[in-house]
């Protein structure tokens, strides 16, 4: 029986985890030829396929991912090992690497990081990029959870993607204190002007559906996809706006907007998106475990 070649692992391990054959080949101080040579044996070794070629680019194939999810352990576990025979150094705190989507609510993700703050035992980064560099660096194991208000449909081609619900959030109207309608909606709104999410986003065709049903055109003056810029809009344009109420708690909560009224069955939703069999940090474990598939109520920042 064939024994597992840890050196082929570990050139496969340094390729996989910089994305890049010459990257990973001058880190490393060998010859592209030679790194492709290496990783090739160890995929005859395995009987798999390791990598498949995009373009230019190498991506990483199912059997790809696995490799890397054992790669990552095998060799923190050696750089800990190494740590605690030369030195006696103990292993560090853990460090729990989140992407978070970068247009989404800041009062969210803290809500989700509220638990961390106070636990000495872990360490933490946050990492706001678009959702497509999310998911490559989940792939590449930069991440070990991604925060997003979209879910990740696993479709034929893309197997390796889980999205599970954290919470959800009503789509409400708020506008300055004071000058609530006294009818229901549309009456008293005749002439507002209105701040709203960005033309593409699932918010908005929510809202727009809203308004069409009670025969309602609204006048938006204003819009914005990322959640930190509607947030500022709602506070200080004056005018009429339509967001998640998470976004602009502390603004209602300190008398600075009013909720006029609550969209019916209308939410924003948050996931945590994972690879598919991708073994958590215990302490994200347990923070995800605290979260259910309903509706909560997140501190705000």
């Amino acid at each position: 029986m064939s024994r597992l070649n840890y050196h082929h692992l570990y050139y496969f391990w340094q390729v996989a985890r910089s994305g890049n054959l010459t990257r990973a080949a001058n880190s490393l101080h060998v010859s592209q030829s030679a790194l492709s040579a290496q990783i090739r044996q160890l995929e005859s070794s395995l009987d798999c396929v390791l990598f498949e070629r995009a373009g230019r680019r190498l991506q990483l194939t199912a059997a790809g991912h696995k490799a890397l999810e054992y790669a990552n352990e095998i060799f923190s576990r050696g750089e800990e090992l190494e740590a605690i025979l030369r030195e006696g150094i103990e292993p560090a705190r853990p460090h729990l690497r989140i992407g978070v989507l970068s247009n989404m609510s800041r009062n969210f993700i803290e809500s989700f990081i509220a638990p961390l703050l106070d636990n000495r035992e872990v360490r933490f980064s946050l990492h706001a990029r678009g959702l497509t560099e999310l998911l490559q660096g989940l792939s590449q194991h930069q991440f070990d959870l991604v925060l997003s208000n979209n879910s990740v449909t696993r479709g034929n081609q893309d197997p390796l993607w889980q999205s599970q619900l954290l919470a959800r959030q009503p789509l409400v109207v708020v506008g300055p204190p004071g000058r609530i309608p006294a009818g229901a909606f549309p009456q008293g709104y005749e002439g507002s002007r209105w701040v709203a999410p960005g033309s593409t986003s699932e918010l908005r065709s929510i809202f727009e559906a809203f308004c069409a049903r009670h025969g309602y055109t609204p006048e938006i003056i204003m819009e914005a996809d990322d959640m930190a810029m509607l947030r500022l809009l709602a506070r200080d344009s004056g005018a009429l706006s339509v967001l998640p109420e998470v976004v602009v708690r502390d603004e209602i909560r300190q008398g600075m907007l009013c909720q006029y009224m609550t969209l019916p069955n209308a939410w924003e939703q948050f996931y945590a998106i994972t690879l598919k069999g991708q073994r958590l940090p215990e302490a994200l474990r347990l923070l995800l475990g605290r979260w259910v598939e309903e509706t909560v109520a997140p501190a705000a920042d």
